[in-house]
């Protein structure tokens, strides 16, 4: 990998009235919610969507996931999530994660995900890169 390279993506959102409980603080569950919008936006624009992956031959559950509070969200605000790709030689698809606040850069949460891949018609765990997960690696040059 080039030393330069990281792929990375910034998205915005709202909290909703609907992602808050009783204190107006987002419950932590919508948080996972916050990630995958991330990652799906990481798969539009680097060509690595789920479906894409589907039509491959293989889906990716997540088999890590792990957020840090570090201060709460509450209604109304505007803040940012930042996913960061991070390379491995793995057979798996690894991320960090960090939410903060669009203006201010105040961090939220950070956090990561692990992703493996599994074949979709066995069901079972794929224990080696799949071809076009090398020859995307390759494209982006993030081969470790």
């Amino acid at each position: 990998m080039k030393k330069d390279t990281v792929l990375s993506v910034t998205k915005s959102f709202d909290i909703r009235f609907s992602e808050v409980d009783s204190m107006g603080v987002v419950w932590h569950g919508n948080y996972a919610k916050y990630f995958e919008d991330a990652r799906e936006e990481f798969g539009r624009k680097y060509d690595l969507g789920y479906l894409m992956m589907y039509d491959q031959g293989f889906f990716e559950p997540i088999v890590e996931l792990s957020f840090k509070y570090k201060r709460p969200m509450i209604y109304g605000m505007k803040p940012e999530v930042e996913l960061i790709y991070r390379p491995t030689d793995a057979a798996k698809i690894i991320f960090d994660y960090e939410i903060r606040d669009a203006a201010t850069k105040e961090v939220f949460v950070t956090g990561h995900s692990v992703q493996v891949f599994m074949d979709k018609v066995t069901h079972q765990l794929v224990l080696y890169c799949p071809k076009f997960y090398e020859e995307w690696k390759q494209r982006w040059e993030v081969n470790v």
